[in-house]
C-alpha cells in the first residue's frame, strides 16, 4: 500500500525507483506533486502549501528564479507563466489578503457559479479587527462586522455561502438597478431560494438599501401582487393622475382575463409584471393576453416592478403619455 512505501524528505518512492532517489529526482517528484495541487486550485499555490509538500525555501526560490513558476504576491505563486482566470484572481485575493478572508459579494456568487453579473471588483471580506497581508489593485479588503463563520462555504477557494454573498452584493452594489438584479439573477440561476434569502435578510437591522431588498425578495416570492398593485393605484394619485381600477375581468375570444390596472374610460390598461414574469413559462401566456387585449383597442403598457423601485418616473411618465393620448386631461366638447 501507499502507505508502506519508503518516503524520503516526505515524498512517497516506489521500492522499483529506490535507486533513483537522487536529490535532483526527489525535487521533480515533488513539483510534480505541488503541479498536480495547483491543477485544482487554477494554478495557483500558497507559501504554506509548498513548505508543507515539504519544499525547501531555496527549492521555491529555484523555481521561480527559472521562471517555471511565477511570484504573484507575498503568499501567492502560479506554477505557470501563462495569465490569470478569474478563479485563480480570486484565490490570490483571498491569500493575499490574510488566513480568515474570504469572497464575499457577487465574486463569492461567482465563485460559486452565478453568470452573467460582472461584479466592479474582487469583493475580499476579512473579520474586524483581522490583519490584512497585502492589498492588491482591483481587490476591494474590507472589514465587516457582519462575519460569522457559519457564512463561510466550506470546500474550494473560502466564499460565503450564496444566500449571505447574494444580500451583501445587493447592499453594497452600486446602484439600486444593480442590487436589484443580482437577487434575481441569484434565484433564477438557483444559487438560493427566496426563503433562503429572506433568512439571512432578517440579520440586517440598518441600511440604507433594507427597503428596496425587502420589497424585491417579497417579489421574488410572488407574494406581492396585490401589494404592487396598490402601490401604483396610490403613487398615481399622488402625481396628479386618475386612479385605475383594480383586477378588471375581460373576455376575448382567446379567454377570460383579469387586468391589473385599468383606465376604463381612455381604453388603458397596465399589466404590472413581477419577477416570476420574466420567467420562460409566463412570456408566452403574457405576450397571448396582451395581443388579445390590444385587439379590442385597448393601449396595454408592461411595467416591471423592479421598475417601479428602481426608476418610477420614467414608467409613470409612459403612464401619463398613454393616457393623454387616449385623450385624458383634453377639454371635452359641450
Amino acid at each position: 500500500m501507499a502507505e508502506d512505501r519508503p518516503r524520503c524528505h516526505g515524498v512517497a518512492v516506489r521500492d522499483d525507483d529506490l535507486h533513483e532517489a537522487t536529490p535532483a529526482a526527489l525535487r521533480s517528484a515533488r513539483r510534480r506533486r505541488v503541479e498536480r495541487i495547483a491543477a485544482g486550485q487554477a494554478g495557483v499555490v500558497s507559501r504554506r502549501q509548498l513548505l508543507a509538500l515539504g519544499l525547501t525555501r531555496w527549492e521555491i526560490e529555484a523555481e521561480l528564479r527559472a521562471e517555471r513558476w511565477r511570484r504573484v504576491g507575498r503568499q501567492a505563486i502560479t506554477v505557470h507563466r501563462g495569465p490569470l482566470t478569474r478563479q485563480a484572481r480570486h484565490r490570490i485575493a483571498v491569500l493575499e489578503a490574510g488566513p480568515r478572508a474570504f469572497l464575499d459579494a457577487w465574486s463569492a456568487l461567482e465563485e460559486t457559479g452565478l453568470k452573467g453579473f460582472d461584479g466592479p471588483t474582487i469583493r475580499v471580506s476579512v473579520p474586524r479587527g483581522a490583519r490584512v497581508f497585502r492589498r492588491l489593485h482591483g481587490v476591494d479588503i474590507r472589514q465587516t462586522r457582519r462575519w460569522h463563520p457559519d457564512d463561510v462555504r466550506d470546500g474550494g477557494v473560502p466564499c460565503a455561502r450564496p444566500e449571505v454573498a447574494a444580500i451583501r452584493a445587493a447592499l453594497w452594489c452600486l446602484s439600486d438597478r444593480q442590487a436589484a438584479l443580482v437577487l434575481c439573477m441569484v434565484v433564477q440561476q438557483g444559487l438560493a431560494t427566496p426563503q433562503g434569502l429572506a433568512v439571512e435578510f432578517r440579520r440586517i437591522r440598518r441600511d440604507r438599501r433594507r427597503a428596496l431588498v425587502h420589497h424585491v425578495l417579497l417579489d421574488l416570492s410572488e407574494g406581492v401582487r396585490a401589494v404592487g398593485e396598490r402601490d401604483v393605484v396610490r403613487e398615481s394619485r399622488r402625481r396628479g393622475l386618475p386612479s385605475p381600477s383594480l383586477q378588471t375581468l375581460r373576455r376575448t375570444t382567446r379567454g377570460t382575463y383579469f387586468l391589473d390596472l385599468v383606465w376604463e374610460e381612455w381604453k388603458v390598461a397596465v399589466e404590472v409584471d413581477g419577477i416570476q414574469h420574466a420567467w420562460a413559462g409566463n412570456v408566452a401566456a403574457d405576450a397571448e393576453r396582451q395581443n388579445a387585449l390590444s385587439m379590442t383597442g385597448y393601449t396595454v403598457l408592461r411595467v416591471p416592478l423592479l421598475g417601479l423601485r428602481t426608476q418610477p418616473d420614467t414608467f409613470y411618465a409612459q403612464i401619463a403619455e398613454a393616457l393623454r393620448r387616449a385623450g385624458w386631461g383634453a377639454p371635452r366638447s359641450a
